[in-house]
């Protein structure tokens, strides 16, 4: 037999009453390469790229030595370089890569041609381009057969991939003695103690991570059924309010498909909290969570902080950079103030979520990318698009569902349960005893109205704590913005007398209305009034044209 006489007709053979393939005379399974990706991905994220690496390279090694000694019984070969050229031709036949004509000899010095390499092709999907080459097992299959037939330790490693932009992957293989030094660390992974360390490492990790977190949580836990046994408290998120157990709802049913979400609310009113708990709940929890100020980041820096550069693409640009898109492939980006992007900005990163692809600032090849983006903005983005701020068709994409946060006054049953729960985690990062509240103290966080939200409820209760003298946070222990009282309505502000109470109200309106950034639908939702009544008043005062709203 000769290795080019090889047919996978010929070689495959079906028995579908017993479920049985065999190939080459050996049972066979057939794996879906995408599933074989999801696992190197696992194992990647799980354990570490040098833990997957090896694990890839020792079974790529073990199924090699078996084809070829499997292959050396079933046929009579013509001679030990047709066995040998047999292993390439075989694994070519079941789909695992391709060898380019006039390069099937791997031991020959120019080396071999790979195409079509599945590996890579999986890597490029979960993990985007890579630094260094990535046919771990495909190197491991070949260094395993080769061993077998040439009754030598020879090992396959490749000098160009697909996996790192390269045209192909290229391989070479040699004796270990005959590679030296020059892939002295690459060999390592094919040795079982390096393997056993690896993952050694990996699991200690992974122990060490998680002991930290289970007794975060029971503290948590502890500090939480204290001060508020009946409080729901979904990841880090303390609601009791029906208006944040609605946003909540909405989030955990989002979390489960891999739709666009934007989420609005003032500043400090818990977006970022949504949009992690929507990561948690979703099938990407296992990969990353990457958070970005868009209004923190000027123009020119924000587009290769989010798509990454090459080397050379600007001044100090010194070595090529992923972008925060590649960053948190197979996980979630959230895109904080996204509503101070530039329109031009606004533009490029629409191109990007509607490809699913980027291209880095100085290169003209787009990498794919598989994210899911979360936005979040303190604006409205609905009158941000009628002022031009907001690129219609970019509002568009992202606000395949809206959430909006409601402000911590709107939701007044949660701030004193909020308030208790940062007390004591600003307690137990200071090292103080439990601190309770004072009822002067809790009734006045009850009467202010938390312009800040709750991140400026959280820095008022690490105040409270750092003053607070003995186990309660008194009166006097919180800020004096907080302390002050409620400006009262300004009603004798006419000579002679007070104020008509049509043009209070009118103030009232008005005031309720600048404060939702000009949407009179939310605005008559909160002063409990219809849209219709709304209107009508708003048109006595001058102030909408004769032609009515949609609401």
């Amino acid at each position: 037999m000769r290795a080019e006489d090889l047919n996978h007709r010929e070689l495959l053979e079906l028995d579908p009453k017993g479920g049985m393939i065999r190939f080459a005379g050996q049972r066979a399974l057939l794996l879906d390469a995408v599933a074989m990706g999801i696992l190197r991905k696992y194992l990647v994220e799980n354990f570490g790229l040098t833990a997957a690496h090896a694990v890839l390279s020792q079974f790529g090694f073990a199924h090699g030595w078996r084809m070829a000694d499997a292959l050396e019984h079933e046929f009579s070969w013509a001679s030990n370089k047709d066995w040998r050229l047999a292993g390439p031709r075989i694994h070519s036949l079941g789909g695992l890569f391709s060898i380019q004509s006039g390069t099937e000899d791997v031991l020959a010095a120019a080396g071999s041609v790979l195409t079509s390499s599945f590996e890579a092709e999986q890597h490029l999907l979960h993990f985007g381009r890579a630094e260094t080459a990535v046919c771990w097992t495909i190197c491991g299959l070949l260094s395993g057969y080769l061993s077998r037939t040439a009754g030598q330790e020879m090992y396959v490693f490749e000098d160009r991939c697909l996996g790192k932009g390269d045209s192909a992957c290229h391989i070479r293989a040699r004796t270990r003695d005959a590679w030296g030094q020059e892939r002295a660390g690459e060999m390592t992974f094919f040795d079982q103690g390096r393997l056993s360390e690896c993952l050694d490492i990996s699991l200690r990790r992974v122990t060490d991570t998680l002991k930290e977190v289970e007794e975060t949580l029971r503290k948590r836990r502890r500090a939480l059924r204290e001060i508020a046994p009946d409080i729901e408290e979904p990841i880090g998120i303390i609601a009791k309010s029906k208006e944040m157990l609605r946003v909540i709802d909405v989030a955990r049913r989002v979390a489960g498909v891999d739709s666009t979400v934007i989420i609005t609310g003032e500043s400090g009113s818990g977006k970022e909290r949504i949009a992690r708990l929507i990561h948690d709940g979703s099938p990407r929890a296992a990969g990353p969570f990457i958070a970005v100020n868009c209004g923190a980041v000027t123009e020119t820096l924000l587009e290769s902080e989010l798509f990454g550069h090459a080397r050379g693409a600007f001044t100090g640009a010194t070595s090529p950079r992923a972008g925060l898109f590649e960053a948190a492939q197979g996980g979630t980006l959230l895109l904080d103030e996204v509503g101070e992007i530039s329109p031009a900005m606004q533009v490029k990163l629409l191109r990007a979520l509607q490809e699913r692809e980027v291209r880095r600032v100085g290169e003209n090849e787009s990498r794919p990318i598989d994210v899911r983006l979360i936005a979040a903005t303190n604006r409205d983005p609905a009158e941000a698009v009628k002022t031009g701020l907001f690129r219609q068709d970019f509002y568009y994409r992202l606000k395949v569902v809206e959430i909006r946060v409601p402000a911590l006054r709107e939701r007044r049953a949660d701030i004193l349960p909020l308030a208790r729960a940062l007390l004591s985690e600003a307690a137990d990062r200071m090292n103080r005893t439990p601190i309770d509240l004072a009822p002067s103290a809790a009734d006045q966080i009850l009467r202010y109205s938390w312009p800040g939200n709750v991140r400026e409820l959280a820095n008022a209760m690490e105040r409270a704590v750092a003053l607070a003298q003995g186990g309660r946070v008194g009166f006097d222990d919180l800020p004096e913005e907080v302390r002050l009282p409620p400006e009262k309505p300004s009603m004798v502000i006419e000579e002679g007398g007070v104020r008509k109470l049509a043009g209070i109200e009118k103030d009232y309106i008005l005031a309720a209305l600048e404060l939702n950034a000009g949407n009179q639908t939310r605005t008559a939702e909160q002063l409990g009034i219809g849209s219709a009544t709304m209107y009508r008043k708003l048109k006595s005062y001058g102030l909408v044209e004769t032609k009515r709203p949609q609401s």
